[in-house]
């Protein structure tokens, strides 16, 4: 699955990030690898092999320490209510605000974002993007 996926990529010039694998990353040409929160340890030995590594982060704290682990981005979540089944309690604008904020790294919102919800998070801070449009 990966390597189509890897191919699909490459002629799509679209990014492919491999989840919490970076051998298979490595293995099939993926842009980068993006880990759990609770994986950045292990990150940093793979720190400088890929275009791109992000991380998930659910609070403030976590977004804060993204730089110094090697991370280029975070995936912020949950900012809105939603109705996946691993949806946290949300953030709300004004904590995901400051987060995105007081971040090192580009910021991506995830969590209750819809075509409503995308512009005005768009407009509260200097969000990279969006991880899902529900």
């Amino acid at each position: 699955m990966a390597e189509r996926l890897a191919k699909l990529a490459f002629r799509g010039h679209f990014t492919l990030l491999i989840g919490a694998d970076p051998r298979l990353a490595a293995a099939v040409g993926a842009d980068g690898v993006h880990w759990p929160e609770a994986c950045l340890l292990s990150a940093r030995r793979w720190t400088g092999r890929f275009r791109l590594m992000t991380a998930s982060a659910h609070s403030v704290s976590a977004v804060c320490a993204a730089q110094p682990r090697g991370i280029d981005a975070r995936v912020l979540s949950t900012v809105f209510p939603s109705a996946s089944p691993t949806a946290s309690t949300p953030m709300g604008r004004f904590r995901f605000r400051k987060a995105s904020r007081d971040a090192a790294c580009p910021i991506y919102a995830l969590g209750g974002i819809t075509g409503e919800t995308a512009p005005a998070v768009s407009r509260w801070a200097g969000l990279a993007g969006v991880g899902k449009i529900e």
